[in-house]
């Protein structure tokens, strides 16, 4: 089977036009590449790395708190660093598939490595840190510095 980019009416005047000759031949091959880029995403490709893993980070006015999705993994896979503003996130986690007999038609379960950086709005406390992996997430939260919180000012009349 074959999918094209081309709307239906487009694709039947250009496979009249090609027919099933080289040119033929050389649409189906691209339209065949675009079909494993795209399916190539859920194991390691171009697109798993622009998605792969998602997070979210959002403070209060004491702390910030990220949550990164790394379903599938041990805590133990999982490095974080921070460095000021700067909390680098890394994991790396590998599937053992060796039955014997079990014949694979798709795979789609994530292995590999992942590394994400993210810049944080404020600095945070390097030492007040907690991070906790639970069903697939990981939730880290990280105290803001003295400097960093918000402070209120009295304002006097």
């Amino acid at each position: 089977m074959s999918l094209s980019l081309l709307p239906r009416r487009a694709t039947s005047m250009v496979s009249s036009f090609f027919g099933d000759g080289p040119l033929g031949l050389l649409r189906d091959e691209i339209d065949d590449l675009f079909i494993r880029f795209a399916s190539d995403a859920g194991n390691g490709g171009v697109l798993a790395a622009a998605s792969w893993p998602s997070l979210d980070v959002s403070e209060t006015d004491t702390e910030i708190q990220i949550k990164l999705d790394a379903p599938g993994m041990k805590p133990d896979e999982l490095d974080i660093e921070i460095t000021g503003d700067l909390v680098q996130i890394s994991g790396q986690h590998e599937e053992q598939k060796e039955e014997s007999g079990r014949k694979y038609h798709r795979v789609e379960r994530r292995t590999g490595s992942f590394e994400r950086a993210v810049r944080l709005p404020c600095t945070v406390d390097e030492k007040n840190v907690d991070a906790q992996y639970k069903e697939g997430v990981l939730t880290m939260t990280l105290a803001k510095t003295e400097e960093a919180k918000a402070h209120k000012i009295r304002v006097k009349g």
